[in-house]
């Protein structure tokens, strides 16, 4: 029988499917991995040390940019953080707001995962009908904060704005013609409240969609079944959270654990694999879009029947509306001065995190009683997974790597910092 030489194999930090700027240096036996050394770092920027010289309300927008496929979520983590601080509750409307675009951003994020992992593996249908979806909810995104992904909508106190009473429409172009036009503005007419709910509608069907494409597919099973197992024991020792430590078959959700916002009065089901392989943790993804739009339905109907602030009125800590500061002095003075200086915190230390699409996300801040973090220390769930990388991999083949990267979902920019 001919020998079988081991070899090493730079995967990355070029290659499409490593997700960012990674680089593996993986040690073969011929098509068999035997180990893996990641080698992050190479999209570092210093965002902990860069907001702990910048007034809090400066780095909220660093936020956006660290998991940028969930950007209000990782906002989300960071404002908790200061309002725990600062001893603030936002209005019960901006809550409910939260909780809504929190749930439209977990859809964004496992949007652009299947759409990405599916073309990893081979299934490059699916990116199609992802990047379509998508889009309808990058238009709310702009729609309330005049960004498609940088939005800085939370603010402490509340978020920037309320819902707008009326959706962006596409206009006429030479590209499209009328019957078109008029189909793609049918759900345009209402408000947001509206649009979000016809997405609700026709979504779930979406997913269903996806799914008969997918999960009884011959080659998407050979794929992902029994590639990267992971035991609950183990993803316990290793520090996973979201649908990785949930596809081990542990059933631990921060947003029912340990509620934050009105999260304790939503009713939805918490999916939770068997076999911790790489297809549980797919039909976790898919199944968590499905609970994510019974969440916003939920937001969506007491929105309707409730009306009130968004966001708190002590210009302290909160600017003053645009019209205002244009009337008023003291509002244009207050103006100037959370803008430029920002707000004082009282000395001490908290820890605020959230369930983001990709696990616990979090943010610890020590504050010296200045108006920047003293220490600032960001909990990304993507780092602990990429820790794992040389176990998952350990003895399967080359081809795996990808789909082990895809399962994983990792975006560099929150691992790196």
């Amino acid at each position: 029988m001919p020998e079988i030489n081991s070899y090493t194999v730079n995967f990355g930090p070029q290659h499409p499917a490593a997700h960012g700027v990674l680089r593996l240096v993986l040690e073969m036996e011929g098509e068999v991995v035997r180990r893996a050394d990641p080698h992050i770092g190479l999209l570092h920027r210093a965002t902990e040390k860069l907001a702990e010289t910048k007034p809090f309300n400066q780095s909220i927008g660093y936020m956006d940019r660290l998991d940028y496929v969930s950007m209000m979520c990782n906002e989300h983590a960071y404002v908790l953080a200061i309002e725990k601080l600062l001893g603030v509750t936002p209005p019960e409307r901006a809550q409910y707001i939260r909780v809504m675009f929190d749930e439209i951003t977990r859809i964004l994020n496992h949007l652009l995962w299947i759409g990405a992992h599916g073309l990893d593996v081979g299934a490059m249908t699916v990116f199609l009908y992802a990047f379509k979806e998508r889009e309808e909810l990058m238009d709310c995104y702009e729609a309330v904060s005049g960004a498609r992904m940088h939005a800085t909508y939370y603010r402490p106190g509340g978020v920037y704005r309320d819902l707008p009473e009326r959706m962006p429409k596409y206009r006429e172009s030479e590209f499209r013609n009328d019957k078109d036009l008029k189909r793609m503005n049918a759900d345009r007419d209402g408000s947001m409240l509206d649009f979000i709910e016809a997405f609700c509608d026709r979504f779930v069907g979406t997913v269903d969609e996806i799914e008969t494409l997918l999960t009884d597919n011959r080659i998407w099973k050979q794929r992902l079944v029994d590639v990267a197992v992971v035991s609950p024991e183990r993803a316990l020792q290793l520090g996973f959270t979201g649908p990785m430590l949930r596809g081990s078959g542990i059933e631990w959700d921060l947003r029912r654990k340990q509620p934050y916002e009105v999260y304790d009065r939503m009713d939805f089901e918490i999916p939770v694999g068997t076999s911790g392989d790489c297809y549980d943790r797919y039909l976790i993804r898919m199944e968590e879009m499905r609970q994510s739009v019974r969440i916003i339905r939920q937001c969506t109907d007491w929105l309707r029947r409730n009306s009130g602030p968004v966001i708190l009125g002590d210009h302290k800590v909160v600017p003053p509306s645009r019209e205002e500061m244009k009337d008023d002095m003291e509002s244009l003075i207050h103006h100037f001065k959370l803008f430029t200086e920002g707000y004082c915190t009282p000395p001490g230390e908290v820890y605020a995190s959230i369930e983001a699409p990709k696990g616990e996300f979090g943010a610890y801040i020590v504050s010296d009683g200045a108006n920047k973090p003293y220490r600032l220390k960001l909990r990304a769930p993507g780092f602990a997974h990429m820790a794992a990388m040389d176990e998952m991999v350990n003895g399967h083949m080359l081809a795996d790597v990808v789909t082990v990267m895809g399962t994983m979902d990792i975006v560099f920019g929150e691992v790196d910092r």
